[in-house]
């Protein structure tokens, strides 16, 4: 039954109904801003803002239980000692190092080089990495560089993250999409999508995969298909860009995977790393690793790295060095190795996601029309519901019955009918899950109750590796 009193009696107001003068008309501005892949986050945020005592299965955001806020200045501390003993500056550079203007390809990009070495098995230059705010900005990076004329366009693995179709609207380059499936990548609609794409006159500059527990599907390529993939790219001279931020969180009894970039022999992958799930959201610090060899009209060869730092430049000049310094002292106090400092937080998520799978299957009949995917890890699980999911039955999940959760919605093309949800188990803990999917399921059962869509009936639980 619905839960009243949970947030506001109506709908947050509408913003964009007003009888105030107008100074700028939204057609006068990019046309990205009045595209949905815009709006997703923000609209999320606001939903979450607005319902304050819901239960939230919905946002993707690191377990806050091993916040501490002393290890800030322990980190830092020790990355300062860093650049004083193992570095060799004097107090003056020391200081100027942490608290002037920095290099714009930052300056803890040796100390990710030996993470990537260490939990990846990956030897890369340094030189051939750019520390960004986020990875958000790797993106937008990585997109305005290889966006160069109309002609372009980019390949995603479908349901895509909204933050890489957002920064692709940025940069004005058409996303295509490519079907997932339970492989994490359909490789003949990938080929069959790249060749159609060639005989429109148009030019395929890349694929974006996420192979690790992906957002929001939740799939991962094993270790063969990873292997197809490369050499499908080498075939089709694509680039992939291979984003892995949930890659150090398996579930219990999964073995972790060789990361694309891992597998790469022909810098066909461009690497996409973030610091925010695995040692602090708040630092806002991610890189790129992008090695490929750009040959210059003057006949010099420099790695892509060194032009993403020059867009970099003129975006946001370089990224925080104190934020840098707090990352780097973690990753120093663990010998540059995230898995090690990971331990707490991979046993809590795998946790956290056997507790919904299972909750869900107290709950939910198997062989039901609600069905739901099991990931061998990460944060996300998909439900499948026979029923629309969109915004407002979101809205109305959190102010009658407390309950946040993400419309697949968001994650396709804009106004694509999608009958099935995301779920996070980051940021909860299992009593919160256990009260978040009763709330679910009573939703679910009175929306059933009041009229079924046939055709979006789930196929029942699957498994995704």
């Amino acid at each position: 039954m619905p839960r009243p009193g949970l947030g506001p009696a109506a709908a947050y107001p509408d913003r964009r109904l007003t009888v105030e003068p107008v100074d700028l008309a939204v057609s006068a501005l990019h046309g990205s801003v009045g595209d949905p892949a815009l709006n997703s986050m923000n609209f999320l945020n606001e939903v979450a803002q607005h319902y304050p005592d819901a239960v939230s299965l919905a946002a993707g955001r690191p377990y806050e239980e091993f916040f501490d806020s002393a290890l800030l200045h322990t980190h830092l501390d020790r990355f300062r000692r860093h650049l004083a003993e193992d570095v060799g500056l004097d107090r003056a550079g020391v200081d100027r190092t942490l608290l002037q203007y920095g290099r714009t390809k930052g300056i803890v990009h040796h100390l990710i080089a030996r993470h990537l070495a260490v939990d990846e098995g990956l030897t890369v230059d340094p030189e051939s990495i750019v520390v960004t705010v986020g990875c958000q900005e790797a993106m937008f990076l990585v997109l305005r560089a290889l966006r160069t004329g109309p002609a372009d366009v980019l390949f995603a693995v479908a349901p895509t993250y909204v933050g890489l179709t957002g920064a692709a609207r940025l940069v004005d380059l058409p996303v295509r999409p490519v079907a997932g499936g339970p492989d994490g990548v359909d490789l003949a609609d990938l080929r069959a999508g790249v060749r159609r794409a060639r005989a429109e006159g148009l030019r395929p500059r890349g694929c974006y995969v996420m192979p690790d527990f992906a957002n929001p599907s939740g799939v991962s390529m094993d270790t063969a298909q990873r292997r197809r993939l490369l050499e499908l790219a080498a075939e089709e001279d694509l680039l992939l860009i291979e984003d892995n931020p949930y890659g150090l969180f398996p579930a219990d009894g999964t073995e972790r995977r060789p990361t694309l970039k891992a597998l790469d022999t022909a810098r066909r992958v461009v690497y996409l790393g973030s610091f925010a799930k695995t040692v602090l959201p708040g630092a806002r610090v991610g890189y790129v690793v992008a090695d490929q060899r750009v040959g210059g009209a003057d006949g010099t060869v420099v790695p892509f790295a060194d032009h993403l730092a020059k867009i970099k430049s003129m975006v946001t000049v370089n990224t925080s060095p104190i934020s840098q310094a707090v990352i780097g002292g973690a990753l120093l106090a663990h010998d540059c190795s995230l898995v090690a400092a990971n331990v707490r937080e991979r046993a809590a998520y795998a946790r956290n996601l056997r507790h919904l799978v299972d909750g869900l299957a107290r709950r939910f009949p198997a062989g039901g029309p609600v069905s739901w995917t099991v990931p061998a890890g990460g944060f996300f699980v998909v439900v499948s519901v026979p029923f629309a999911v969109d915004d407002a039955l979101l809205h109305r999940s959190a102010r009658e019955y407390g309950v946040l959760w993400t419309p697949m919605a968001h994650f396709y093309d804009a106004g694509t009918p999608v009958g099935a949800l995301r779920l996070s188990v980051s940021a909860v803990t299992p009593e919160s899950i256990d009260l978040g999917l009763d709330r679910l399921a009573a939703l679910v059962t009175d929306t059933m109750a009041a009229g079924v869509t046939p055709e979006c009936q789930g196929s029942g639980t699957v498994r995704v590796s």
